[in-house]
């Protein structure tokens, strides 16, 4: 690893911690040449194929899960952190299933889990995206569906 101000590659760790809501290791370090602090996160990078709709095969990107939750939730409840949190707690339950491969539509199922838990809308905003209703009668199911649970 290099410093991000002066590139030098001798860095000394101050300090270690667990970051629990991302899953990884934060490291406090410094650079030895020109004294900067800075921190770095660990985190363990998984192995995992997502199989694509169209039947193409993709590495697991945690990123692009946060993504796609991020837009579910703009202008609901759910913080950008907690959006964080959910693709860890997502990240980790597939490390812990210790599977290889996975589709996008077990993907989607997941991740609408953890939203209809938090957040109606975000919930029928992914819906909307991942199910891709064709009319607005899959649509009121989806959210009757909600409703049956909320009560």
């Amino acid at each position: 690893m290099k410093c991000p101000f002066c590139s030098h590659e001798e860095l000394k760790v101050i300090d270690s911690r667990d970051a629990q809501d991302v899953n990884a290791i934060r490291r406090r370090r410094e650079c030895l040449s020109c004294l900067r602090r800075f921190t770095t996160f660990e985190t363990v990078e998984l192995t995992l194929q997502v199989h694509k709709r169209d039947g193409r095969y993709e590495d697991y990107q945690q990123q692009k899960l946060i993504n796609g939750l991020d837009a579910a939730c703009r202008h609901t409840t759910i913080s950008h952190e907690q959006v964080i949190a959910i693709a860890a707690r997502i990240s980790n339950d597939l490390l812990q299933q210790q599977v290889r491969i996975i589709s996008t539509k077990e993907l989607g199922e997941i991740m609408m889990k953890y939203l209809q838990e938090l957040d109606p809308i975000a919930y029928i905003r992914f819906a909307c995206v991942y199910r891709r209703f064709k009319d607005f009668g899959e649509l009121k199911e989806a959210m009757d569906s909600i409703e049956c649970k909320q009560k």
